[in-house]
């Protein structure tokens, strides 16, 4: 059944009830994976203050991640970590296998590729974020450098956001995944439970990747939260905001 009628019902319901409709809730929408593909590009015609998260050493990651910054969006890297499944990490990436030394040196050479990246958050991981050393030899890295660390949250074990907090990293994780579905129902679905969990908790950080069917998707949905008084924000405007503790429901390893 097509969802979008549904939708369209329930934010019309949402805009005229004004003690629903939380005032001032704040949204920050993450593009991940950006980099392999020219076609990525298109992730750059999403209205607002969308970040956009670049896999390091990539083809067309250095010049998209220009462009965004051009555009005064947050750019911050998507470091490959090694994951249970075993999947392919591609260059920069993190591994069990690494000391201190190693981790420090990719994470050196992703950050001089793009200096301007206010920070990180992991592509996959799910092996990695759990292990203590490895987490923390990253955030010492970021605090020396005054970087911030996003948690994809690709395991429930994760450690990395606690590691963070504890050596004082400016730290957020993320709640949603806007698209783990390419179909137009599930990212109106997932849409929803943003606006939802938006309104209820007052900020949300959700992940979505630059594929053609979540570019059009979001191109038509984003709108949505200006008419209900909820704020696209950068990352780093989160990272001020009080900590949202609520549950994480949504395992991808992407």
């Amino acid at each position: 059944m097509n969802l979008f009628p549904r939708l369209f019902i329930l934010l019309t319901l949402l805009s005229i009830m004004p003690s629903v409709v939380a005032k001032n809730a704040q949204v920050a929408i993450i593009i991940d994976d950006i980099g392999y593909r020219q076609s990525d590009a298109a992730a750059l015609t999403l209205p607002g203050a969308i970040t956009f998260a670049i896999l390091p050493h990539t083809p067309y990651g250095k010049i998209l991640a220009q462009q965004a910054f051009s555009k005064k969006n947050d750019v911050i890297l998507h470091i490959p970590m090694e994951a249970e499944n075993g999947k392919k990490l591609g260059p920069g990436a993190l591994t069990i296998q690494m000391n201190e030394q190693s981790i420090r040196h990719e994470l050196s050479r992703a950050f001089a590729d793009i200096p301007f990246a206010i920070g990180m958050n992991n592509h996959m991981g799910s092996k990695l974020t759990k292990l203590y050393s490895p987490m923390m030899w990253t955030m010492r890295f970021l605090k020396e450098r005054n970087l911030i660390f996003i948690d994809s949250v690709t395991t429930n074990k994760t450690k990395a956001e606690r590691i963070a907090l504890q050596l004082g990293v400016p730290t957020a994780h993320r709640q949603i995944f806007l698209d783990n579905e390419l179909t137009r129902d599930y990212i109106d679905q997932q849409f929803m439970r943003l606006i939802d969990h938006a309104q209820r908790f007052k900020s949300v950080v959700a992940i979505a990747h630059p594929h053609p069917e979540t570019i059009v998707a979001l191109n038509r949905l984003i709108p949505l939260l200006a008419e209900l008084d909820i704020d696209l924000v950068p990352i780093s405007t989160l990272i001020d905001s009080p900590k949202n503790l609520q549950e994480h429901t949504e395992i991808s390893d992407d």
